[in-house]
């Protein structure tokens, strides 16, 4: 009977959001870690001597002066050396609250991004499915990427905001900091402080390199762990948590590694603004016009490498948040379908 009883969008948007809350509060550690290493020496060449002058995000062809280099930074040009090194380097200057900056808006933004995305996917696939004529329940790998870019980007668009704020508030840092420095209470204070400086278009910024990037990472989480799951049925594995956890780690792998210079470009795109302050404590402005102007720059002055900076952080984040969130999900959703079919059974 529970074959034939599924969760309503509702219910799948909330199972969707709490799976996500759950991971978020074991890797959010990671994920500050991650917006600092991505934000470290940027725009700054190895070779700071060679370092060119970049054309401005609102006057093409003039030049700028470099972002700031940081009071912290080394003879690299970078004040993190690793993943391990900015955690540690957080923890022993800001305590709990620097490792944990950020998660009251990272919250509020998984409820957002992650509740539309695993709550909207298997709507979106089963429609698609019927659309072309096909067994609703079927796995396509067409239907399930399309359907894991869609439900990507309307979390994407719910989400901007928030996301705007966690990044902001991940890379803000009194004793080593990095990027543009932007100081916010809470996500309502910062909300009134955008909206006061830049009016309510500026909470929209960087959500073309957030819709980008999420649906880079959407096409590719779902399916992934979809095709896993079947192709792990086939060798004859069992439902079970083994299952749920080989599946989830296979996506988790597949989304670091398509998604990573998408969400560096994401990251430098939240953390600009017109009237921001560098790590130097200099005005310092717009550095980029869109996300693929902020990933032709960071090629130009800091190589691919540049796309790649906080790979690490980002993979020992994803690996864990994909596995929590999907055998959360996997869980909440099993149980609440078992709760519905005991109580259709009552009534019947």
């Amino acid at each position: 009977m529970t074959d034939q009883i599924r969760l309503s969008t509702a219910e799948g948007f909330a199972s969707g959001a709490l799976a996500a809350c759950t991971a978020v509060t074991i890797t959010n550690p990671l994920e500050v870690a991650k917006t600092r290493l991505q934000l470290d020496g940027e725009l700054q060449a190895r070779k700071p001597s060679a370092t060119a002058a970049l054309p401005t995000a609102g006057a093409p062809g003039t030049a700028i002066p470099k972002a700031g280099l940081a009071p912290q930074a080394g003879p690299s040009g970078r004040v993190y050396t690793s993943a391990w090194d900015c955690m540690k380097k957080t923890w022993k200057f800001e305590g709990i609250r620097g490792v944990q900056r950020g998660l009251g808006a990272a919250y509020t933004y998984q409820v957002a991004l992650n509740g539309s995305r695993l709550g909207f996917f298997e709507p979106i696939r089963r429609s698609l499915n019927q659309l072309a004529g096909n067994d609703a329940n079927e796995v396509k790998a067409w239907s399930s990427i399309t359907a894991g870019a869609s439900s990507g980007v309307i979390g994407a668009i719910f989400g901007n905001p928030l996301f705007l704020v966690k990044a902001r508030m991940q890379a803000y840092s009194k004793f080593n900091p990095v990027g543009a420095q932007h100081q916010y209470k809470s996500v309502i204070h910062a909300f009134s402080v955008i909206i006061k400086a830049d009016g309510i278009k500026g909470l929209a910024r960087g959500v073309d390199a957030a819709m980008l990037r999420t649906a880079m990472g959407s096409s590719v989480q779902l399916p992934a762990y979809n095709l896993a799951k079947v192709q792990l049925e086939k060798l004859g594995m069992k439902d079970g948590i083994i299952k749920y956890l080989m599946s989830s780690t296979f996506s988790g792998l597949c989304v670091c590694a398509v998604m990573q210079p998408a969400d560096t470009a994401l990251t430098r795109m939240y953390n600009q603004a017109p009237n921001s302050i560098g790590p130097d404590g200099k005005p310092r402005g717009l550095l980029y016009k869109n996300p693929i102007d902020c990933l032709y720059k960071t090629w130009k002055v800091e190589g691919v490498r540049g796309w790649y900076k906080g790979t690490t952080a980002h993979l020992a984040r994803i690996a864990p948040h994909t596995v929590v969130t999907l055998v959360t999900n996997e869980f909440i959703t099993r149980h609440w379908i078992e709760l519905k079919a005991s109580r259709a059974a009552k009534l019947d």
